[in-house]
């Protein structure tokens, strides 16, 4: 069922996690379909610095969404500061943020080197050993991605 942008947008900061991530996969869609949204690029950049958790990847996620419609180079004026996501505490965080970086890859070609940047200089020593090797190796792929 599909929930209108307004909704959506309200319920991404809702309590209740399964609705907050209902509304977040809704806008996520909307963002691969239409450029709808992008008119909140710099809003959802903002949230990477909420003191929530949830929040800033739910930001980060919608923020690298917009890559596809970013005609104004909306992203290219607030990427410094959306990838501090990349060394959040959180190391679940950083996977999501890995992950979605994927379309800036793909729709920015302009900052790949950035991005690349960025994800080399990931701290992985910080986060405990289960999840070390999968950081590295989500970086690894994204870099793959810059070779593309």
């Amino acid at each position: 069922m599909e929930i209108s942008v307004s909704d959506a947008l309200l319920r991404l900061g809702d309590k209740d996690a399964p609705t907050a991530y209902k509304a977040l996969l809704e806008l996520e869609r909307i963002s691969d379909e239409t450029g709808e949204i992008y008119p909140l690029t710099r809003e959802f950049a903002d949230m990477v610095a909420d003191e929530r958790y949830a929040m800033r990847v739910r930001g980060f996620r919608l923020f690298c969404k917009q890559a596809k419609w970013d005609v104004d180079n909306k992203l290219d004026e607030s990427i410094d500061a959306a990838l501090s996501i990349l060394d959040d505490p959180k190391p679940t965080a950083v996977r999501q943020a890995l992950a979605a970086l994927g379309d800036v890859m793909r729709y920015k070609p302009d900052l790949r080197p950035v991005v690349a940047d960025a994800a080399l200089n990931i701290d992985v020593v910080k986060y405990a050993d289960s999840m070390r090797g999968l950081i590295m190796k989500d970086i690894q792929g994204l870099l793959k991605q810059a070779e593309e």
